[in-house]
């Protein structure tokens, strides 16, 4: 369980999260929405051990997060995959650096290449793919260490509308084929309650929990849930209370 217990972080005279406290059960995906201001990007760089909370403590299935870790693997907007490697090796990167066996290696990258539909892209470089294939490159990279839990920072930001759904659908399937726990921050709320179990709202400035909204949609869903009025109902509770908690930074 990936536990937040009372974390706080300041910039010098600025609070940017104050007294944020959560619990991520094993193999759940929870969506983390707020406005600007409500420190999600930071709330996550504290989770990956990128950045040391002012306050408060954060701890993984009863550690304590003191930096970066092969248990926590974090995937940004840019997606950061390796100019000058190949799919498959930047797949392997991560597992070259643990210092497993070239059989196992090459079992991991094999499975993740076919699990994310890059086999036919397995030796292009980053320069020949498409921004969804990046990120579907960055993704696996992150998972073929088989980390307990998997961040995401704005995965999708960045991809055009059509791709952005076409990488929603891919990433429930990947997660529901590896049981990874996902924390993962949005600024789109319409993306944030498909892909989430639960999705935990942000008041601003400073960051702090302001609500906890429960996804009661089926689990095995696809694109055509979101004309559902149970869908369009939750999106609308989760928009309001962005708006409610967001108060303009002066």
């Amino acid at each position: 369980m990936l536990m937040l217990d009372g974390v706080g972080r300041t910039f010098g005279s600025r609070t940017a999260l104050e007294n944020v406290s959560l619990g991520v059960e094993a193999g759940q995906f929870v969506c983390v929405v707020g406005a600007s201001g409500s420190g999600k990007s930071t709330l996550l760089s504290i989770v990956a051990g990128l950045v040391a909370p002012s306050s408060g403590t954060v701890s993984l299935a009863g550690t304590p997060v003191t930096g970066p870790g092969p248990e926590r693997g974090l995937v940004c907007q840019s997606g950061a995959v390796y100019p000058w490697r190949t799919v498959e090796r930047n797949i392997a990167f991560g597992l070259e650096l643990l210092g497993l066996s070239r059989a196992e290696r090459t079992a991991r990258v094999d499975w993740y290449l076919a699990e994310t539909g890059l086999e036919p892209l397995r030796r292009a470089l980053p320069k020949q793919l498409s921004g969804g294939q990046r990120q579907r490159v960055a993704i696996a990279r992150a998972l073929a260490c088989e980390p307990a839990v998997l961040l995401l920072d704005e995965p999708f930001g960045a991809l055009d509308v059509q791709t952005k759904e076409d990488m929603q659908v891919f990433l429930r399937q990947v997660w529901r084929d590896t049981g990874t726990t996902v924390l993962m921050v949005t600024h789109d709320v319409e993306e944030a309650v498909y892909l989430g179990q639960r999705v935990v709202v942000l008041a601003s400035d400073p960051g702090r929990v302001a609500a906890d909204v429960a996804v009661d949609l089926p689990a095995d869903r696809d694109l055509t849930v979101k004309r559902e009025p149970s869908f369009l109902a939750l999106r609308a509770q989760v928009e309001d209370l962005v708006r409610a908690f967001h108060r303009a930074r002066t």
